[in-house]
């Protein structure tokens, strides 16, 4: 694929600490993936749970594809299946459990063959001191990159 579909949760980087990180399959139909190839989906309140053994990505909200008609297109924010490994999936379980642990998509893009992948992150949530500090971190390298460039 010549251009590369990249997706970004950026509210997900200011309110989550990002513990380890998974690359999951999704479970599309035919118009979703037509919809991601153009970019229009989005991350922001999108969240990961468990139903039974299977992991779901719930308020993905992928946009309905503007040649699909009514009958073949599909609903913006339905649950997708996401595809992991059985010893992925244990493992994801097991740390949700623990008292803090999320699972939160920061990224959504094709890959070369033309498959849609979802980066998932075991994330625990900042408190307003840690987003603070982020703010101020981004800011002082903001700073030092015009400086450069000012030069």
């Amino acid at each position: 694929m010549a251009n590369q579909i990249k997706i970004k949760n950026k509210k997900a980087s200011f309110e989550y600490f990002f513990v380890e990180e998974y690359t999951a399959g999704i479970q599309l139909t035919g118009t979703e993936i037509k919809s991601i190839r153009e970019g229009k989906a989005n991350l922001t309140d999108s969240y990961c749970s468990f139903n039974g053994t299977e992991l779901f990505v719930k308020n993905l909200h992928i946009a309905e594809y503007t040649f699909g008609g009514a009958h073949y297109n599909h609903e913006p924010k339905r649950e997708r299946k996401l595809l992991l490994n059985k010893r992925e999936l244990k493992k994801l379980f097991s740390k949700t459990k623990e008292k803090g642990l999320t699972i939160v998509p920061t990224l959504l893009f094709v890959n070369d063959k033309g498959l849609a992948k979802l980066e998932i992150a075991m994330a625990k949530g900042k408190k307003l001191y840690d987003k603070r500090e982020t703010i101020k971190t981004k800011d002082t390298k903001r700073e030092m990159d015009r400086s450069k460039s000012g030069d």
